[in-house]
């Protein structure tokens, strides 16, 4: 048996290691164990070939304020995507671009040209986004939160622009059926507009890797827990590690079968990863097909063209992201080629496959009404945290962690009220 720390932290995930670095912060000793080879949790990146092969498709926003605050983007060597998007639809036979005119005013023309901004759609767009308007500048928006559905047939948002909407809503939320809150939707759109998604340059692992090094005390890695209890953790190999307190901050599966909290609902995606001789397109925007007759594919990404790290020189990285339903077998391959090759518009006879991830719990879903905040405590001495008990994001697995850290400094009074809870 050992006693050596004052918190012990089951999972390297993003919560797991913000909430180190606020303990560490503060002068408590935190043991960080790690049933996996790295950091990271749910966010892995893998270098197949030459290429990096994030699990699943994933985005930096740098919109999230724990990002903003927290992160040190140029240390990372962020590239932006376009503020925009690309859509196949059946007007024309080329992709369209969509812009935010602020930010991409050098894009005005095409997006005018797409014929998507008819003045009463723009109307019933911003009647349905008003809300996050409001609440960005300081007001209470919306007072019932119900499915992001209903709120859009609310806002009599129809046509062509709500096709646009739900088919990039699908490939975040990673639900087309409109069961997600409107409230948390609103969120996500919230963080969109606040800033522009951005690829490290070594992966979306990068951004755990960062947060690890900070950590005074290494990350105890290839260390499974078998047992937790208030105030003690049993590891596989048979050590009984006591401590005042015991977070479990592993993927929420993981955490139901060690603390018994049922794990909330989970939403699915399969990512395709092709190695490409010739960018399908120069666009640096997430690619959405629009027609009303389509295939599986809800979104994809020459990576490549982002981030050119992400595939060695002279080659080119495509992802194409498919939602993964409760119950029901991951879409066929042939089928995915064939969608994303219609998306583009090219043939994709010299694509190869490089790697599938299929992976049922990709996100924790978050249905109507919206819970910003879940109560952490198992019992006393031993809490759960993680994105599902926050919002499903980046930004919501690092306030858990923050939480998670804050209360047992408050109770233990080494926080008051001038006190920067995590460094800069």
């Amino acid at each position: 048996m050992s006693r050596d720390t004052s918190v012990v932290i089951v999972g390297a995930g993003l919560t797991g290691l913000t909430c180190a670095l606020a303990l560490q912060h503060h002068g408590v000793p935190a043991r960080v164990l790690e049933a996996g080879d790295a950091v990271g949790g749910r966010i892995r990146t893998d270098v197949v070939d030459g290429y990096q092969l994030d699990r699943g498709f994933h985005v930096l926003d740098p919109g999230y304020p724990m990002v903003r605050n927290h992160v040190d983007l140029k240390a990372l060597d962020v590239r932006k995507f376009t503020a925009g998007l690309a859509i196949r639809s059946a007007r024309t036979d080329t992709l369209q671009i969509v812009a935010d005119p602020r930010r991409e005013p050098q894009l005005i023309p095409q997006t005018l040209m797409s014929g998507k901004l008819h003045p009463a759609s723009l109307a019933s767009l911003a009647r349905w986004t008003s809300p996050t308007v409001d609440a960005m500048l300081g007001g209470e928006g919306e007072e019932e939160d119900v499915t992001r559905r209903e709120s859009m047939d609310a806002a009599g948002l129809l046509g062509p622009l709500r096709r646009i909407v739900d088919t990039v809503l699908a490939g975040v939320l990673l639900e087309d059926e409109g069961s997600t809150s409107s409230a948390y939707t609103r969120l996500v759109v919230k963080s969109f507009v606040s800033g522009t998604p951005k690829l490290p340059a070594g992966g979306m692992q990068a951004l755990p890797e960062q947060l690890a090094a900070r950590l005074e005390r290494p990350v105890e890695l290839n260390t499974p827990v078998a047992e937790v209890a208030p105030r003690s953790v049993r590891t596989a190999d048979g050590e009984h590690i006591e401590a005042d307190l015991v977070v479990v901050a592993t993927d929420p599966q993981t955490a139901e079968r060690l603390t018994g909290r049922p794990a909330p609902e989970g939403k699915g995606q399969t990512t395709h990863w092709y190695a490409v001789p010739d960018a399908p397109t120069d666009f640096r925007s997430i690619v959405v097909d629009v027609r009303e007759t389509r295939g599986p594919v809800v979104s994809t990404v020459v990576m490549s063209n982002v981030q050119p790290t992400y595939a060695p020189e002279g080659m080119h990285l495509v992802s194409a992201s498919s939602l993964l339903r409760p119950g029901q077998d991951p879409v066929g391959d042939d089928e995915v080629l064939r969608h994303v090759g219609e998306m583009y518009g090219v043939s994709t006879r010299a694509w190869e496959l490089i790697r599938r991830d299929d992976i049922p719990y990709a996100v924790p879903a978050q249905p109507a009404p919206f819970v910003e905040r879940r109560r952490m405590e198992v019992a006393d001495g031993l809490i759960v945290a993680g994105d599902h008990m926050d919002t499903a994001s980046v930004q919501g697995a690092m306030v858990s962690g923050r939480r998670a850290a804050e209360g047992y400094l408050q109770r233990r009074g080494l926080l008051d009220d001038d006190s920067e809870l995590l460094p800069g």
